[in-house]
């Protein structure tokens, strides 16, 4: 059966976002070649890399890289952190004038190395800062700023009603919650209760995230929170058409078949050379070794796969590897 609880698009501030599914903004993984790639698979919005509100690292190497939009499709989504209001509301406005759309606010990232300087999900344990800075990145611009949070710090300590409320207050324009708390990081499994409290709450859209691992799972999160629109992480990771495959599911309540062999290699092989160009050797090497192991964890002989193409120096070392490994799998 076909979900009839929400509409397959929402929208943040001016922007239609459609379908109403969105790529998580993940370190590392959510650059720009990968949002491009997303965005045409079927994500009706794609939320960039964290970057750093302290202004002492906007020049590095890796925040010039995070910062680039060009050719990006609209709206282009910037997700920030940081603990200083002032410094939240200036990076705010830095990555407008850099072609930001619309400003995300990171309060939802576990990693220790953000944490421990209470940023990220720490905030959540200060509500009167969590105000301060929402407050003052909204003042800062003219775009729709938006929010992702975690359930809470702890499982004793379940706050994200009380954060929401505060986001609305402040003029969020649309709050995305991954079901887990702080402490949880990524183990056990997502909780969607709280998403469902939340958005029967408030009237700001709610976006609801965690373990959305395939079309079946998504529908039951979208039916069983009410939420506006799902996020997606992990589970896009070596399978961007995951987009295409819930959208079809939630529209015509139809499995698409897994894609064949040529479609992977060929979408594969895009991506890193995608990843080659924007990053340059041998930085665009080593980081698609990540995803090359991704988009062939499913396949035949993986295993001996990764061990040999990680070892390549070289672009063109690497795209040799790859092109005869699915060849083999096609013949």
């Amino acid at each position: 059966m076909v979900s009839e609880q929400k509409p397959a698009e929402m929208r943040i501030g001016q922007y239609l976002i459609s379908p109403n599914l969105i790529l998580a903004p993940m370190a590392g993984v959510t650059d720009k070649p990968f949002r491009m790639l997303c965005k045409k698979m079927g994500a009706g919005l794609c939320v960039s890399e964290m970057t750093i509100s302290d202004p002492r690292f906007w020049r590095t190497s890796k925040s010039v890289h995070r910062m680039d939009h060009a050719d990006e499709t609209a709206p282009v989504s910037v997700q920030i952190a940081g603990t200083d209001p002032r410094q939240l509301a200036e990076a705010a406005r830095f990555n407008v004038d850099h072609g930001a759309q619309i400003i995300d606010i990171n309060m939802g990232c576990p990693a220790k190395k953000v944490c421990n300087v209470l940023a990220g999900s720490a905030l959540m344990r200060d509500e009167k800062l969590v105000a301060e800075i929402l407050s003052a990145t909204v003042k800062a611009v003219v775009v729709p700023v938006t929010l992702k949070i975690r359930t809470g710090w702890s499982p004793d300590s379940r706050n994200a009603l009380a954060i929401a409320r505060i986001a609305e207050d402040c003029g969020i324009q649309s709050l995305a919650i991954h079901g887990r708390t702080r402490q949880d990081f990524y183990t056990g499994l997502a909780e969607y209760d709280t998403i469902a409290e939340v958005k029967q709450a408030l009237s700001i859209p709610v976006v609801a995230n965690g373990d959305i691992s395939d079309p079946i799972k998504a529908k039951f999160v979208l039916d069983y929170t009410k939420a506006d629109a799902l996020m997606i992480g992990r589970a896009a990771q070596g399978l961007p058409w995951i987009f295409r495959h819930i959208q079809n599911y939630l529209e015509t309540g139809e499995l698409l078949p897994n894609p064949p062999v040529a479609f992977i290699a060929n979408t594969l092989l895009n991506h890193i050379h995608q990843l080659h160009e924007f990053y340059g050797e041998p930085q665009g090497v080593r980081i698609a070794r990540k995803h090359l192991g991704w988009y062939s964890a499913a396949q035949e002989h993986a295993v001996e796969f990764r061990a040999r193409v990680n070892k390549a120096e070289t672009a063109n070392e690497q795209v040799a590897i790859t092109e005869d490994f699915f060849a083999g799998l096609a013949a």
